[in-house]
């Protein structure tokens, strides 16, 4: 369920289009957090992350091409409670201690006009893969004002359901849908 989210979130660098042909970035560890939210027991939305996400992402701004390849930690995942942290790890959910990492591997990014408006792709989570879209609602392509170099950047959300991915204890009470946001930036290399 959780990783879920993460996959979703580096399916979406994948779309952040560079200026050049063909151009490599590095996930920004310190800027890229999936998220994932869903519903706990019909009272409230409950929502955590990933605290440690890398990869890489290609984009060809002229062809309108691009591809992401990105590796979530599993076991940083960060709910805000450790003692939960550690049953989310558990083998109904997680199960970090044989799945230690989860991965969005793209197939397509979809653009509209010379955006990057969606990242198809594969998330696999526990040994499962499954296709998934990410709808991008933010790119940026610019130099970041700090490093001086070219960086790419997105906002895009994508919704999985647990139970597809073996995570589906306690559905339907906990909520199976899995909303995973994921904000990331990447710097060119």
């Amino acid at each position: 369920m959780r990783t879920s989210i993460l996959a979703a979130a580096l399916a979406l660098s994948a779309f952040a289009g560079a200026a050049n042909a063909a151009d490599s970035y590095a996930i920004d560890p310190s800027h890229t957090f999936p998220r994932f939210s869903y519903n706990h027991l019909g009272l409230s939305t409950q929502q955590s992350r990933f605290n440690n996400t890398t990869g890489t992402v290609t984009f060809d701004k002229a062809a309108k091409t691009g591809s992401v390849d990105v590796l979530i930690d599993m076991k940083a995942v960060d709910t805000g409670f450790a003692a939960f942290n550690g049953h989310i790890q558990g083998e109904d959910f997680l199960d970090t201690a044989k799945f230690p990492t989860a991965t969005f591997k793209s197939t397509k990014v979809v653009f509209e006009g010379d955006k990057p408006a969606a990242v198809e792709g594969n998330l696999t989570i526990k040994g499962v893969t499954k296709p998934v879209t990410l709808k991008i609602n933010n790119f940026v392509a610019t130099q970041h004002p700090m490093m001086k170099k070219d960086v790419i950047a997105a906002d895009a959300v994508t919704t999985i359901k647990r139970t597809e991915f073996n995570a589906g204890k306690y559905a339907p009470y906990v909520g199976d849908e899995v909303t995973i946001t994921i904000a990331i930036e990447a710097i060119k290399q």
